[in-house]
């Protein structure tokens, strides 16, 4: 079973407990976009095999969205943190990249 930690009310929580909102950190388009561009921010995802960053809200709690950086094979959490942080913290890039030398941010240069 997915452990995650809520970074805001600070509880250890079963996926049952909490509610999945797919791939973090998207580029949001809204009106005036072309629709190219906004057909894909509302279909197309990335869904790899490995390591992912995930949307996810404490349901059953306090109710708040956070994100987790986590493999999909393995189900191995990296950390979670707080839904408005633009990229993972360091200390949770470390971990991935200990266990994927290769794992690079998206948002890196």
């Amino acid at each position: 079973m997915l452990m995650l930690h809520c970074p805001y009310c600070g509880q250890d929580v079963d996926e049952t407990d909490l509610h999945a909102g797919g791939e973090a950190h998207l580029k949001r388009f809204g009106p005036g976009s072309s629709d190219e561009d906004f057909e894909s921010y509302l279909f197309v995802r990335k869904n790899p095999k490995g390591i992912h960053v995930e949307r996810w809200r404490h349901a059953y709690g306090c109710g708040k969205w956070f994100l987790a950086a986590r493999s999909t094979v393995t189900l191995e959490v990296f950390g979670t943190y707080a839904a408005q942080t633009k990229s993972p913290p360091a200390d949770i890039q470390e971990k991935i990249r200990a266990v994927d030398p290769d794992w690079t941010w998206e948002g890196e240069a």
